[in-house]
């Protein structure tokens, strides 16, 4: 009887109040689904992504590498001659420019005769069905995906660049084993060291050990002769060992976890939305409790009846928000592609994959936040006397302990000294836990705020019209309802407060990236052309014949020559960007972003770099600190000189001046140029003589607005994911606001059946009501852009610093946030308006019998 008697209850509460279990089951769906979809997106990219790497290292027991892109093969028979070595497979990866494309085609160049015993998904199988081909000199194997790419077949020329030249290649055959989407291709190493000028080099050796050996010990001890006769210059690790999987985990993971957090917002609020909905159900039903409680339900019955409210909406919605997030994230993977367009997992192909635990634990976490939603509605309902309960017009008291300042006090406090600790894991965990304490603390604070604000405008109002005759009624009623109920006021302003101060603080945080973004543009780009491949990849570029023509051209008064490689400073993170070009060491911010203060070394000090924010954050680098870096075999001491801001190189970059760069290596090419102009010449002159030059179709000319425009575009991509979250937000919040404000209406339909029994009318009231969602969506709009600008502090100063590496200026774009805020008024009046027609539309009479 007892469980007929919950599901008689809980099914009658939906039918006479559908919208607003839908409202929030939507809610929470809306969020479990962003969260899951991202989880299985990511998931499934990062898997794919690491098992292509992993395809490529074969079954390799040890790989040795150097801290620089490429070394010397002099070292190679010393490592294939090593005791306990069975097979040393030398390697060349080329990321090789394709004319006309963006993206570059990566190439393994290998010994086919040892790479077929520890890399055999690296064999190529000639169309001919011949053993010969593997060992030609202008032959190359594609892979699947590579070939519908470049829209290459079996027999036909491939065309590549190298330098301002073509290299033309044979496609000899295919790739059999490459992995969907994998795009690579593969060659003889004696071909593709001649044909790429990459004589007598390799990028790593893969090593197969004799059986019994112990591959951490060889490991070890191989690294041990390596760093005593060439120090800091290789680097031995096992293929799927810690610091590779650091590495690729890294790549992507303060994205995904930022995503995610987004994600959870929607939840967030969906939570409120729980705790709002249940909250006002049990004010509304306060007295059908009572009758319960006096007909013999026992106090643990009740709260277990409310949870169970709770619960249903938790599971509807928890279900539907996992089934919705596998098809979010099979649509996503297919139009946006497993990085979510921020570039992060090029090359592969994912598929998605349900994932049975990762399903359980957000439909968990759905239930969960159901449950606590409604928790302390459920438990207010069970500490009610019944017969306080019973009677009418006990509903303020029943939200009495939600005017408690002190809680809310200390969160906002912990939330306060949260913001300034350091990260976990280089993950902004106390960050987030920070935005949250502050939402969570200043919600709580809303029924006392709102005590104040409107007792404060109401004692102004009546000293106002004291010994006026005539003094407007409606405007008096009004004050006096929303300053003597102010704990059902506070549930309503928290629901216009976290939707729209987790707007605000989102528009802030994407706002103030993208013009800090624009402003960086600017800054670094202060030349009139700039000089570019046309292809993507490290084989284009600039020759010194090549530079010196550019030079040479008609009104060009100064080329500055960049040239960009990679270096390793720590096994366990990515390469760090090396970028060389003309750099001014007294006048350094002219051309960098500079932050703070510089450093001009002594003259018998090591030359001076400029590192990023990344630097110091990643490797503990310091203004002035004498650093050391490998470049051409050696490790060279140089002087920290600056600190600069760099939005393009999240894992670090170090730039460093040109002539120093040529000096130490002798690598005299340069990757791009920005050329400044003579005072008076025009720019389409100079474009036309470049178009001349016999190398200009190897040439990608731009002007410093372009550059800015497809940075942009970039940008907008990458961020379309937020874009999304933030349209999400501001949905929710306006059916959160519909909700609220519905519920409370319909809740007080007694209240306007004795205003209309003393004389008001149904204009007035409807008035009245007008007047209160205009007063309570105001104060919440107030109060929630307050509460999202310090969010929005946490996030551009706290949150993307130790996420990203990088800092960024605080921006506010005032027309989302004004248009966001006319919306959410309008809503909350439409909405008063509508639900006061229905609250009215039963009669004086039957809405205060239950009063009689």
């Amino acid at each position: 009887m007892r469980w007929r008697l919950s599901f008689a209850l809980l099914l009658g509460e939906w039918r006479a109040h559908p919208l607003r279990a839908l409202v929030a089951v939507a809610a929470i769906a809306v969020g479990i689904a962003l969260g899951f979809a991202i989880h299985l997106m990511n998931a499934a990219a990062f898997n794919e992504f690491s098992s292509a790497i992993k395809g490529l290292s074969g079954v390799a027991d040890i790989q040795v590498r150097a801290t620089e892109p490429l070394f010397d093969e002099a070292i190679y028979p010393h490592i294939a001659q090593h005791e306990g070595v069975a097979i040393a497979s030398p390697i060349l990866e080329i990321e090789a420019s394709v004319p006309g494309h963006h993206s570059a085609l990566k190439i393994i160049a290998n010994d086919a005769l040892r790479a077929g015993f520890l890399t055999p998904d690296l064999i190529g199988i000639a169309a001919d069905g011949g053993m010969t081909e593997a060992l030609a000199d202008d032959a190359i194997f594609l892979s699947p995906a590579a070939e519908m790419w470049l829209k290459s077949t079996v027999g036909q020329p491939l065309t590549l660049q190298l330098g301002v030249d073509q290299l033309s290649l044979r496609v000899a055959g295919s790739l059999p084993q490459a992995r969907a989407g994998q795009r690579i291709g593969v060659m003889d190493i004696g071909a593709a060291q001649w044909r790429f000028n990459r004589l007598g080099k390799l990028s790593r050796i893969d090593l197969k050990l004799r059986s019994g050996v112990d591959s951490a010990a060889f490991k070890a001890q191989l690294q041990q002769e390596l760093e005593h006769s060439q120090p800091g210059r290789f680097r031995v690790s096992q293929p799927n060992d810690a610091d590779q999987n650091s590495r690729n985990e890294g790549m992507s993971r303060a994205y995904r976890v930022n995503l995610t957090v987004l994600a959870l917002v929607a939840l967030f609020t969906g939570a409120f939305l729980v705790f709002s909905t249940q909250a006002l159900a049990v004010i509304r039903r306060r007295s059908q409790f009572a009758l319960l409680r006096v007909l013999g339900m026992e106090r643990r019955h009740l709260i277990a009846q409310i949870l169970l409210e709770g619960l249903s909406l938790g599971v509807i919605g928890a279900a539907c928000g996992v089934a919705g997030g596998y098809g979010l994230a099979a649509a996503a993977l297919h139009f946006m592609g497993g990085d979510l367009g921020a570039g992060l997992f090029s090359g592969v192909q994912p598929q998605i994959h349900f994932a049975p635990l990762a399903a359980t634990i957000y439909f968990a976490l759905g239930v969960a936040v159901a449950i606590l939603g409604c928790a302390a509605p459920a438990f207010d309902a069970a500490r009610a006397k019944p017969a306080v309960a019973l009677k009418a017009g006990t509903e303020e008291a029943a939200l009495a302990q939600l005017s408690r300042p002190w809680p809310a006090l200390a969160c906002i406090a912990l939330a306060a000294a949260l913001s300034q600790a350091p990260p976990v894991f280089e993950l902004p965990l106390f960050g987030y836990l920070s935005i949250a304490l502050l939402l969570i603390g200043t919600i709580a604070l809303m029924p006392r705020l709102a005590a104040l604000t409107f007792r404060y405008a109401h004692q102004r109002w009546e000293r106002s019209i004291a010994g006026r005759a005539g003094a407007p009624a409606i405007l008096t009623l009004t004050l006096a309802r929303l300053a003597n109920a102010s704990s059902q006021a506070g549930i309503a302003l928290g629901g216009v407060l976290s939707s729209f101060s987790l707007m605000v603080a989102m528009a802030i945080m994407v706002a103030s990236f993208r013009v800090s973004l624009d402003d960086w543009l600017r800054h670094v780009l202060p030349a009139d052309l700039y000089i570019s491949s046309t292809s993507a990849g490290n084989t284009a570029g600039l020759r010194p014949p090549e530079q010196a023509a550019l030079t040479a051209l008609p009104g060009v008064e100064t080329v500055d020559f960049l040239r960009v490689t990679a270096v390793s400073l720590d096994p366990a993170r990515p390469a760090v960007a090396l970028m060389a070009r003309h750099v001014d060491a007294a006048q350094p911010e002219r051309s960098l972003a500079i932050i703070g203060s510089t450093v001009v070394p002594a003259a018998d000090a090591p030359p001076p770099v400029w590192i990023s924010e990344a630097m110091v954050d990643l490797y503990g680098m310091q203004l002035g600190q004498r650093i050391e870096l490998p470049l051409n075999g050696q490790r060279h001491p140089f002087t920290v000189g600056g600190i600069w801001r760099d939005y393009a190189h999240p894992t670090g970059t170090i730039q460093m001046r040109l002539s120093d760069y040529r000096k130490l290596t002798g690598d005299q090419d340069a990757s791009n140029a920005a050329i400044w102009l003579h005072a008076g010449a025009r720019t389409a002159d100079t474009e036309a003589a470049l178009k001349r030059l016999p190398f200009a179709a190897a040439l990608d000319v731009s002007l410093p607005s372009d550059i800015r425009a497809m940075s942009m575009t970039v940008f907008d991509r990458s961020f379309a994911i937020t874009y999304l979250l933030e349209a999400i937000a501001i949905v929710i919040g306006l059916f959160g606001v519909a909700a609220t404000f519905s519920a409370q209406t319909l809740a007080r339909a007694r209240e306007f059946g004795m205003l209309r029994h003393v004389g008001l009318t149904r204009r007035q009231i409807l008035a009245i009501l007008a007047i209160e969602g205009g007063s309570l969506t105001a104060l919440g709009i107030l109060t929630g852009f307050v509460l999202g600008w310090f969010i929005s502090l946490i996030l551009v100063f706290v949150v993307n610093p130790q996420s990203f590496h990088w800092t960024m200026q605080l921006h506010l774009p005032w027309p989302l946030i004004a248009s966001v805020a006319g919306l959410l008024l309008t809503a909350a009046a439409l909405t008063a308006l509508f639900a006061g027609r229905q609250a009215l539309s039963g009669g004086p009479i039957r809405a205060v019998r239950e009063d009689w």
